[in-house]
Formats: C-alpha cells, structure tokens, sequence
C-alpha cells in the first residue's frame, strides 16, 4: 500500500487533553446520556435505565430506546419513527468495518458504501443529507453519546466501533429537531455493557484482499466496577486500483455505579490511512467496476486520518422528591486529517487557489448538563449544552519543481493558512405527559446559536477572514395513541434549522475575499403521521411524512479551485415508509422494509454546467429532483433457523433511479438496481464447556451486479459514479469465552 502521510502520525493510543475550561456542551436530547453507561438491546429493567415509576410497565425482553426521549423507554411507546439494529444484525451484516453494512433495512435511511475508505460512507434521511460530498452533512451522529457530528453539522463515522455495539438507533422526522443544528435525522451506537467476565478473538478473511483482526475484552473487576476493552486491525486492496486501506481502532471504557451515582470515562482511537480511486465519469464507469480515473493514479491520490477522543458521564439521582436525577457529561478529542486532491499543477498557478493538498488539525470538545424532574404521569427534563471545534486549516500545492524535474502527488509550496473556530450554545426543554394509560403526549424545545469564525494568516490570495452567527429555535410536538392491544397511532409535527458548515462558507460567490455572508440557514417543517401493528408473529410499521424547507443550501460558483455556495430557494420532501416481521411457520422469519420519496424543488434556480464557473449559468427547473435523493428503496431478508445447521439468510436490496445533480441531466442519471446476498451463520461449543466458536459465511451481490454504490452529488467534473463491490465472499470466524 502506498500511503505517504505530510506529517508524523501520532501514537494511536495518544489522549486528548480534556480540561472544563475548553470543554464544548454534550447536545443530546433528554435519555441519550445514559447511553455511555451502556444498555444492551433488551435491558433487565431497573432504576439504572428507566425511571421506577414506569419499570412495571415494561416486559422482559422488550427492545428499549433512548434517542428522542426523556428516559429510557419501549421502542413501541415512541411518538415517532424511530428503528433499532442490534447485536445480531449487526454482526450478521458483513466484518463489521462500515455502518452501510446492517442499516439498509431501515426505512427512509439511504446509507451508501463509496467502497473508498477516505471517503465517508453517503447517508441521507428523507432527503437531508443527499448534497454533501465527502462527510456526513444533515444527519447528526453519536457515538455512545458523544457527537460524531461538529457544531457547524458535518460529521463521520469512520471511528465508531461496531463490534463492539449492542445496538444502532436511527431516529427519523420532526423529533431530530431536538439535536439541534442540522438535524435531519439521527444515528447513535451504544456500546454493549458489561454483563458478565468474558473475551473474544476474532478473523475476517474475504475478497479484494480483506484481513482483519480483533480483540475484546470485557470484565468485572469489583462491585460497581467494569472494562471493557477493544483492539483492531484491517487491511483491504479494494476492487479498484487505488483503493486499498488500513484500519485500525482501539477503543476502552471503564465504568463504576454506586448507590445513587454513575461513572463512565470512554476513550476511542483511530489511525486510517487510505488511497481515493476517486469517482468515474460516465462512459468510464460502463466500462466496468474495476476502473479509476487516471488523474488518481497520477497524483497519488489519498488520505490520512487519525483520531483521538475521550469522553466522560457522571450521573446522581436523587431519592425523595420530584428532582429525580441530575448529569454532567464531557467529552474531548484531536482529528488529524491530510488528503491529496487530484488538481492539476496549472490550476493552482492561478493566485486566488488555495493548494490541492488538504491539511487540518482540530480539537473538539463538550459539555452538558442536564436535569430530570418526575411528577404523577409527566417527565420533565431541562439543561444546556456547548460544543466548540478549533481547526488549524492549511492547504499545499500537490506538486513539487516544474517541467521533466516536476513531482506529483507531493506536499508542495503552502498556499492556505487558516483558523477555524465553530461554536454553539443550546438550551433545551423536553416534557413527557401520559394523560391517560392509552395516551403519551411529548413537547419539546431547542434554542440555540452557531457561531462559525475564520482568521487567514495566507493573504497572498486575499484575506479570506469573517465571522458568522446563526439564531434558531426548534420546537417539536408528538403524540402517541394505543388504540388496542394491537393498534397504536402517532403523530409528531417540529420546525427545523441548518447552517451552512465552515468549508460552505469559505468563499464568497462574487470572488472577493470574506466569508460568505449573504449565505443563510435552510428551515424546515416537517409533520408525520404513522401506525403500528403488533399482532402474534406479524410487527408492522407504517409511517407517511411531508417536509418544507425554505433556503435550501446549493452550489453557487466553483472557479480557481474555490467552491462558493448560495441559498437556492423552498424545496418539498413527502415520503412513506414500511417496515415490518412476520414469523412464518417454523422456522422460517421474513424482515421488510420500503420507502417512496418525492424530493423536489419547488423554485427554478442557477447553478454551474462546467469548471470553470465565475457565474452561474445553467437553469435547474422548479419541479427538478433533489440530487442523491433515492425515489424509492426496498430491503427483504428470508432466514431459515435450525439447531444443527444453523441460520441461512437470503437478503435483497432494491434502489430506485435518481440523479447525481440537481439539473437531472442524462449524463448524470443513476440507474436502479437490485443485488442478493447469501449468508450463513453458526456458534458451536468447542469441547465440554469450552469456548463458543461462531461461524459467518456471506456472498454479497450473488448474481454480480454492476451498479453505482454511491455518487458524488453535483460533481464540477461529472466524475459522480462510484461502483458498488462485485460479487464477494466473506469468511469470519470469532472465538468466545467467559473466565
């Protein structure tokens, strides 16, 4: 593998300094605190994660969530979408690397696998989400109740430790509002707590040169007190050239409960270093999936990161009165990030370009603090919260010496020197009000300002310093019916806010120096209605949404190497969502899921046709798809149980056509597709009482599909195509004991 980093990595297991006086606020809504203690998919119930009052009212072995909510609760009493994936699935799904692996069942989600590891994977809900081009942009993320997500709303989720996850929650429509700037959806992973004394080894071998190793331990060390403790390591060629990636992650948390107060410290690293085949025009990408654009192999296109994070929850409850419990939490972490751009040397001549070699150093870090009161059938919870990220921002040309001496794919000459500072400060309000046993009424508000800040120390190029504020205030209503022992309706109506992130607001659209400041929030207003049925082996989910937003964010210019972004109007979002599980006879299971969106401008606008663009030129027509917005996906998997020859599963994927930009030209039109996989899993106990042995076997794209995995949305050089993987096998072999 040629990966060549521009700086001295540093140790993976290095810590970040977490000090109060420059810690940024923990933003989760009311409950999601409680998940760096750790729950598992189907917690015992007790006062540890669920208030007293309502225990009796939950059973055993019933999913229970925290995301949206004011305290742990059923994933059935939830007044809106809301999905879980748990262990099984997720461990089920592939080598546990990449998110996109287990969440395409979820219905309105769109998490799509660029099959390039310095790229992040492509996740959109209900629409938001679909314009970033690199990152995660629209859908807050969490890992263990820290944020993946900065304040200005772009994130990644390349760190988060799927193994070592009991479960993923997706939270979907109005109640996102309560995360507060740009939140279109969420995503939280929550580590498996510490049940028992236990460790495991595991070994993934697969196609496209697949290895990867792991290592988990888990351990009570005294009362109150328990570890638990990952490494590992992966390596890929990858299917294209230069595409191949390490991986390695490291990941501990150690946890203490006493009688009234919780304590958890989380620490997690990273190191990824990776190679960017980049994305395929279209006549290059009919030509098949093994292919890469030229430009990639001749600048050596590529990506270092690594990361740091260390994060801590302290929890006291209270035990007379209505003041019920009352948290801190912090969290703090360094991300090093150095990426080759694939520019050409003459390009950068021009004197307003910034460099093609992207370098940053940031610090991140939070606080929160929250209150709980319980009163006769309402849960009130209310608390503030800030979060901060500082970012040492430098570009490089990629390129050294000129003519026959020339040399690419290098750190060349520094042609940007900035600091970037992102800050928001939330205050938050969440109520929870069972008027009845039939009945659950939830209220909701966040009010908060983002303050997004660059200071250029390179102004060979013009000063491109500027500071920018955004107010917002979010409030979201919900209701949830239980009609009968089988019916149950919700409905949930917010308002919503997105700022523009520090990279969309870096250049002016008329070329002069300056942040954008002409450049607004999109708003949003989002309402959805849905069902449920819970019949004996029949679950099923029905969910309908429309969303209006107004100063939908799009791309302006994009000349001399600098990408200006401009408000571009109202945009419209209606959708319907399906999921659900029947158990057949024995031993046969079907999961499902659908979704159908209609994603739209709703105003005409300009934007750019070709590099390069000083001024927008080319018309996109009120009526125009979104670009990356899936009309319509479907997911199905038929499992076949049996104690001797284990589980088989036939899963199958569908994905409507869409476009890859926003003037829906041919040239960009994506073609739907369908891929199958097989799989078969198996534990087996390796002596008398000796450890468990679990066996995965999969095939993905069974029938050996060519299609678009993922795009590169309104891409200025048409390169928008990104294959998914041919036809791949997978073999995992995890051995587990407890001591």
């Amino acid at each position: 593998m040629n990966v060549s980093p521009g700086r001295a990595l540093p140790a993976i297991f290095s810590l970040p300094t977490l000090t109060l006086g420059s810690l940024a606020l923990l933003a989760t809504p009311a409950g999601a605190q409680q998940a760096l203690m750790g729950s598992s998919d189907r917690p015992a119930v007790s006062s540890t994660n669920i208030d007293t009052k309502s225990s009796a009212e939950i059973a055993a072995g019933e999913t229970i969530i925290v995301t949206g909510s004011v305290l742990a609760r059923r994933l059935d009493d939830a007044p809106y979408s809301i999905s879980t994936v748990g262990r099984d699935a997720l461990r089920a799904a592939g080598p546990m690397m990449n998110l996109s692996e287990a969440l395409g069942r979820v219905p309105g989600l769109s998490v799509n696998n660029r099959s390039n590891f310095a790229q992040d994977l492509q996740i959109t809900s209900r629409g938001f989400g679909s314009r970033a081009t690199f990152g995660v942009r629209g859908v807050r993320l969490y890992a263990d109740g820290i944020p993946a997500s900065g304040p200005d709303g772009q994130g990644q989720v390349s760190h988060m430790d799927i193994a070592g996850a009991s479960r993923v929650e997706v939270l979907r429509g109005p109640f996102s509002a309560l995360y507060g700037n740009g939140s279109g959806g969420v995503i939280s992973v929550f580590t498996a707590p510490v049940k028992a004394n236990e460790w495991e080894l595991g070994a993934d071998v697969g196609s496209y040169g697949l290895r990867q190793g792991r290592a988990s331990a888990a351990a009570r060390l005294a009362p109150g007190l328990d570890l638990r403790a990952s490494l590992s390591s992966a390596q890929i060629e990858g299917f294209r050239p230069q595409s191949s990636a390490d991986k390695r992650q490291a990941q501990a948390r150690l946890s203490w409960a006493g009688e009234r107060d919780t304590l958890s410290l989380a620490l997690n690293a990273l190191d990824q270093p990776a190679q960017d085949p980049l994305g395929l025009t279209r006549d290059q990408f009919l030509l098949g999936p093994d292919q890469v654009a030229s430009v990639a192999t001749q600048f050596n296109t590529r990506k270092t990161q690594d990361q740091q994070q260390l994060g801590a929850h302290w929890l006291h409850r209270f035990d007379e009165g209505v003041l019920r419990e009352a948290s801190l939490a912090a969290y703090a972490g360094n991300r090093s990030v150095t990426q080759w751009l694939a520019i050409a040397a003459a390009t950068q001549g021009n004197a307003r370009h910034g460099g093609a070699v992207v370098d940053f150093d940031r610090r991140f870090e939070g606080l929160e603090t929250r209150w709980r009161w319980a009163f006769e059938n309402l849960d009130f919870t209310a608390g503030a919260a800030l979060d901060r990220q500082t970012d040492a921002r430098r570009g490089f040309e990629n390129f050294t010496g000129t003519g026959s001496s020339q040399v690419l794919g290098v750190i060349g000459r520094l042609r940007r020197d900035e600091l970037n500072l992102a800050d928001s400060r939330d205050g938050f309000a969440q109520l929870e009000w069972k008027p009845r046993p039939d009945w659950i009424l939830s209220a909701g508000l966040r009010s908060g300002r983002v303050q997004l800040s660059a200071r250029d120390a390179y102004l060979s190029n013009g000063d491109d310093s500027g500071a920018l504020a955004y107010t917002y205030t979010t409030p979201v209503l919900g209701a949830r019916w239980q009609a009968s022992p089988q019916w149950q309706f919700f409905a949930s109506v917010a308002q919503g806010s997105e700022s523009p992130t520090l990279g969309e607001l870096a250049y002016r659209a008329d070329g002069t120096g300056g942040f954008n400041t002409a450049l607004k929030a999109q708003r949003s207003e989002q309402a959805e209605a849905g069902l449920r049925w819970r019949g004996q082996g029949l679950r099923v989910d029905l969910t309908a949404f429309a969303i209006r937003t107004a100063d939908e964010i799009g791309v302006a210019t994009n000349s001399s190497g600098r990408s200006a972004f401009q408000n571009v109007g109202r945009t419209a979002r209606e959708g319907l969502e399906l999921a659900g599980e029947a158990t057949l006879a024995s031993p046969w299971a079907l999961q499902w899921s659908a979704s159908a969106l209609r994603a739209r401008y709703r105003d005409g606008f300009l934007t750019c046709a070709a590099l390069p663009c000083v001024a927008p030129t080319a018309n996109v027509a009120a009526g125009n798809r979104i670009a990356g917005a899936v009309p319509t996906q479907a997911w199905a998997s038929l499992n076949w149980r049996n104690s001797q020859w284990g589980v088989w599963g036939l899963e199958w994927k569908a994905t409507g056509s869409y476009y890859a930009n926003d003037r829906n030209t041919a040239s960009a039109a994506v073609a739907g597709h369908s891929v199958a996989a097989l799989r078969w899993s198996k534990t087996t106990r390796l002596g008398n009482g000796g450890p468990r042995l679990e066996w995965l076997v999969r095939i993905d794209n069974l029938t050996g599909q060519h299609y678009a995995g993922s795009v590169i949305v309104n891409d200025a050089n048409e390169r928008y195509f990104e294959p998914g993987a041919p036809r791949s096998l997978l073999l995992a072999l995890r051995l587990m004991d407890g001591f």
